[in-house]
Parts: C-alpha cells; sequence; structure tokens
C-alpha cells in the first residue's frame, strides 16, 4: 500500500513539474529549443552513464559485504566514517546524479545518515580537478580557504541532518 501512495505521489510531482514547464514554455515561446535542447542533451548522457552505474552498484551489492560498510561508514564509524565519506565522495568525478544511487547501496548496506549526507556533499562541493583550478587561479590560501569550510560545513550538516532524522524517527515511533 505505501509503496502504490509513493508512486501515485511521485507520478503528481512529475505532473505538476510538467504541467509548469509547459506553462513557461508557452510564455516564453523564445526558450522552447533551448529546454528542448538541453533536456535532450541531458538525456542522451544520462543513458550512456546510467547503465555503467547499474551494473557496479550491481557488483558492490555483491562483491561488499555489509559488515564492511557497517565497519567503515555505520553508526559506529565516527571520525573515521566521515573522513572516509568525503574521501569516497572526493575522488570521482562525474554528475551528482550518478551519486545518488550510490548513495542508496550504501544505506541499504548499513551507512548512517550522517556518513551519506557528507558524501553526497562532498561528491557535489570537493573534487580534485576543481581544487587544482582554484589553486591555479585563485591562489592556494583561497583554496584552503573553501576547502576548510566545505569539510566543516558538510560534516556540521551531516551531523545535523543525522540528528533531525533520527528525532523524527523516534517521533514517528513514539519511542
Amino acid at each position: 500500500m505505501k509503496e502504490k501512495q509513493g508512486i501515485i505521489r511521485d507520478l503528481i510531482i512529475l505532473g505538476v513539474i510538467s504541467i509548469v514547464t509547459l506553462t513557461l514554455l508557452y510564455i516564453f515561446p523564445d526558450k522552447k529549443e533551448p529546454v528542448l535542447s538541453t533536456s535532450w542533451n541531458f538525456f542522451i548522457e544520462m543513458m550512456l552513464i546510467l547503465p555503467a552505474v547499474m551494473v557496479m552498484l550491481g557488483l558492490f551489492a555483491v562483491w561488499v559485504p555489509k559488515d564492511i560498510v557497517v565497519r567503515y561508514l555505520g553508526k559506529t564509524s565516527g571520525v573515521k566514517g566521515i573522513f572516509l565519506a568525503i574521501i569516497l565522495g572526493t575522488l570521482p568525478t562525474g554528475p551528482l546524479y550518478i551519486a545518488f544511487p550510490i548513495a542508496s547501496a550504501l544505506l541499504k548496506k548499513g551507512a548512517k545518515i550522517s556518513n551519506i549526507v557528507v558524501f553526497l556533499s562532498a561528491w557535489a562541493c570537493i573534487k580534485v580537478p576543481q581544487e587544482m583550478v582554484e589553486l591555479q587561479f585563485l591562489g592556494v590560501r583561497f583554496m584552503l580557504s573553501r576547502l576548510s569550510l566545505t569539510i566543516i560545513f558538510v560534516v556540521i550538516m551531516g551531523i545535523f541532518i543525522e540528528k533531525v532524522l533520527g528525532w523524527k524517527e523516534v517521533t514517528e515511533n513514539g519511542c
């Protein structure tokens, strides 16, 4: 029943987004070509990348035991888990939408929410090539300042979100 409600909710959201998009394209007809072209290019990019990601996720599900994920990214991982989440999020290059299925697989294997938030945020905000560009054009001081602040706030955000979601679960379950 819950799954059916989720599907209905998703279809309603898709319908609302479609109506808003069509309305905006009607109001701004000169934007139709760039919007459709960009959307098509994005769709093609996803179709080229996602199959490889799904294969990798399947291999991850089979080859990486749950106890390893729990040990290094689970509830008792502490600072080690946060550090590992930052490293795992920093190393890969590619669009952020690739990280979401990976994050889902990590959650299913027992990673704690704060480490997943840190992983996703690091994927979005911290990239080795990006740091090199910042170093070259903006200097070492700017790069280190931005990197330090990003890491600090990413960790704070991860811990905060985990506390909020944990509090929500406790209040929903009545415990």
